[in-house]
């Protein structure tokens, strides 16, 4: 299985605010630049974050984005989970009368144990988490506010 370019992006949209937020306000121009993702794409991406409460929106001169909650509340399964539009692998977990044969699908169950397991694991790591690995294993001191 792929995660779609939204929900990866979306997760790096997340941690470039939470690693950028102590001078305030992030500016989607300014995330777009750190992490090579076009503003536009971001745009659409902070859309669903923002309704979510994932992030806020400020305005003014020094406007931008900030986190709505702390990173240590924020997991990766519920970024990917609310980007691709739910937490199956497969449509027919969450809306089995799309197919015939979901009532008797011999494959079904392995599907949604794949999907449990996905989601056990990417439920496990918080914004936090990424930001104190440091993606590379050298720890960083954040505290969660």
């Amino acid at each position: 299985m792929r995660l779609s370019t939204r929900s990866r992006y979306g997760t790096r949209l997340m941690l470039d605010i939470a690693k950028n937020s102590n001078s305030g306000a992030i500016q989607l121009n300014d995330i777009a630049k750190r992490q090579d993702i076009s503003v536009k794409y971001l745009e659409q991406i902070i859309i669903p974050l923002k309704k979510a409460k994932y992030v806020k929106s400020v305005r003014g001169a020094k406007g931008g984005y900030i986190l709505g909650k702390p990173p240590c509340d924020v997991t990766v399964g519920e970024i990917v989970s609310l980007l691709e539009g739910g937490t199956g692998i497969c449509e027919c977990l969450e809306k089995p009368r799309i197919c015939k044969k979901s009532n008797k699908c011999m494959t079904r169950k392995v599907w949604i144990e794949a999907t449990n397991a996905m989601y056990e694991k990417l439920n496990s790591i918080t914004l936090l988490n990424l930001m104190e690995n440091n993606g590379g294993g050298e720890k960083k001191d954040f505290s969660c506010y």
